[in-house]
């Protein structure tokens, strides 16, 4: 459970919105709530922030705000720093709201996608090799096998396409299929 400090500062009620529902967001998506609003708070910030205003402008205890940190600094979605005169370790959040995108889908397929390949390759050699899998099993696995392979594959491609391309090819939505062998549909 998050603590709560009495010194806690106050927040433009924009912000504050923002940063409370980031946090309800991470949870959403697996992440602690006290790292998302630490993420968002900085990402927000018009200046470098240290462990302590992040503390106080949350009112979190210090100890959480140290561990979010490290977590967010492990996610590369933060960096530390230096501030002139300051020794303190002072955290901005990265802004360009396509490199989070990025990172955050880099570290979900190392975290999740790539050990699923993995586990599949794994379980789709050993129902070859085992002939109490049955036929239906067999052929199972190789087509989700087949298909997470595919769609790692469309992402590797992607990480290489540049972000103004991809945003183009993204707000054309399915107009993109117009530009496909046998891919005209009516538009919407």
């Amino acid at each position: 459970m998050t603590e709560i400090t009495d010194n806690r500062k106050q927040l433009p009620i924009a912000i504050e919105r923002f940063v409370l529902h980031w946090g309800e967001m991470g949870g959403q998506w697996g992440v602690n709530r006290s790292v998302s609003q630490i993420h968002a708070l900085l990402f927000l910030s018009e200046k470098p922030l240290t462990a302590e205003e992040i503390a106080d402008a949350l009112g979190l205890a210090r100890s959480n705000v140290s561990n979010s940190i490290k977590e967010l600094l492990g996610w590369n979605l933060i960096r530390r720093v230096p501030v002139r005169g300051d020794r303190r370790d002072h955290f901005e959040a990265e802004t360009d709201i396509w490199e989070v995108f990025l990172r955050v889908a880099a570290g979900r397929k190392e975290r999740e996608i790539d050990p699923a390949v993995a586990v599949l390759r794994a379980c789709t050699a050993d129902a070859e090799r085992d002939a109490a899998v049955s036929a239906t099993a067999r052929a199972r696995l190789k087509e989700m096998l087949g298909f997470i392979e595919m769609m790692e594959r469309f992402y590797t491609q992607m990480l290489t396409v540049p972000k103004p391309q991809i945003a183009s090819a993204i707000k054309l939505g399915a107009r993109v299929l117009n530009f496909l062998p046998g891919g005209r549909r009516k538009q919407a």
